[in-house]
């Protein structure tokens, strides 16, 4: 099964570009499934269809589509769980209704939406399958935590029956109520879940994660903090999609944005390098329905299987070379030492890239790790930028 999802600010255009991707798949003979996380909920609006709902819905031959309903998936699944967290929070003396909005932590309605991944990768229904993922530049920090919980959560959960024999000892003071045999079984099974999802993730022969923008500054931001987070989890990036570009006009004032908005390409060219750039005109009518979608596709993948994986690699590359030292690989667009200059702002680095088309300003946002530590020497090899951080 080949795994597809995008992500990138919400207005951008990716739901419309999972559809086209999607419609394209299934056209080129691939069972193919798109499922949106999406609370908009927009599948229906994007194909010109009745309600796509919790159910797969046959779109046309060959194509599925689903709008996941998260805390639908949770209640069906792990109801003992979410159920027993409840329980907890009501014993504090939290309405019960309450209890049970609290339960659903942050974070949860998007966990059990990639889990939906899982599942269908275990039917052998689909050989694709493309995931719209919710507008949120912390969209990542979801598709980390499977692996995050798969590698500790044993741990844990083998202490889980040890734990839950002195929660009954002191279960009359404390008045919580222990975990039961039922809730123990479900939280192992979730687990073993999240492993298996966590592993597909991980996989860049079935996983790929395409980022889409604007010609604008906040999606091109947007899209380089999800390009930085999937380095740091080991996500294979393949493709960055840039939406709605203005074509040159000439009444002057829609010319300016246009020179404004091919300004901001060539910047994102430099920024998400060495990733293939899909440029997309903005059309001159809405992005919707069949016919639309399947010009979308075209001009996004012309004859080209959108099921290729078109970059492997890491564009940001972090070793730690001892407990005060951080270094940092970025692939860059330029060769020589004096194309480029280098400064260090806050939780930022700044690379200021000299271009056919001008001076580009590349920021490389610098993950946690990174703070505290000052830059202390950056060297070019290979068009490789090695920078070097130290306490």
């Amino acid at each position: 099964m080949r795994l597809i999802i995008y992500t990138g600010k919400g207005g951008t255009g990716k739901t419309v570009t999972s559809c086209a991707t999607g419609l394209k798949l299934a056209k080129m003979g691939h069972r193919t499934l798109v499922l949106s996380a999406d609370p908009a909920h927009t599948l229906a609006d994007a194909f010109m269809i009745p309600e796509v709902g919790n159910e797969a819905r046959q779109i046309i031959g060959n194509l599925v589509a689903q709008q996941i309903d998260p805390v639908a998936e949770m209640s069906k699944q792990y109801n003992t769980i979410l159920s027993y967290m409840a329980s907890v929070f009501s014993a504090k003396g939290i309405d019960e209704t309450l209890a049970y909005e609290i339960a659903m932590l942050p974070g949860m309605t998007q966990l059990f939406s990639l889990l939906k991944i899982e599942e269908v990768s275990k039917t052998n229904e689909y050989d694709a399958v493309v995931l719209d993922m919710p507008a949120s530049g912390e969209a990542l920090r979801y598709l980390y935590f499977p692996k995050l919980v798969g590698s500790i959560g044993r741990k844990l959960t083998g202490l889980a029956g040890l734990f839950s024999g002195f929660a009954k000892v002191f279960q009359p003071l404390a008045k919580i109520p222990a975990p039961s045999r039922s809730v123990i079984k479900s939280e192992m099974d979730l687990i073993d879940r999240l492993d298996s999802l966590a592993g597909i993730i991980k996989d860049s022969d079935i996983t790929s994660l395409r980022l889409v923008a604007n010609p604008d500054t906040f999606s091109i931001e947007n899209a380089k903090r999800a390009m930085m987070s999937a380095s740091l989890y080991g996500i294979n990036v393949d493709m960055a999609v840039v939406n709605k570009i203005m074509a040159s006009s000439s009444d002057e004032y829609y010319d300016k944005w246009a020179s404004f908005q091919q300004s901001k390409v060539e910047e994102a060219k430099a920024n998400f390098y060495p990733l293939p750039i899909k440029e997309v005109q903005l059309y001159a009518t809405e992005l919707r329905g069949m016919e639309m979608l399947a010009r979308h596709a075209d001009q996004l993948f012309g004859n080209e299987d959108p099921a290729k994986v078109f970059y492997r690699g890491q564009p940001y590359k972090f070793e730690s070379e001892s407990p005060t030292a951080l270094r940092m690989t970025v692939q860059v667009p330029f060769s020589e030492k004096d194309d480029f200059a280098i400064e260090r702002y806050g939780d930022s680095l700044t690379v200021s890239v000299k271009t056919g088309a001008g001076k580009v300003v590349n920021i490389v946002p610098l993950p946690v790790a990174a703070t505290g530590m000052r830059l202390a020497k950056a060297k070019l090899e290979d068009r490789q930028l090695l920078v070097l951080f130290e306490k």
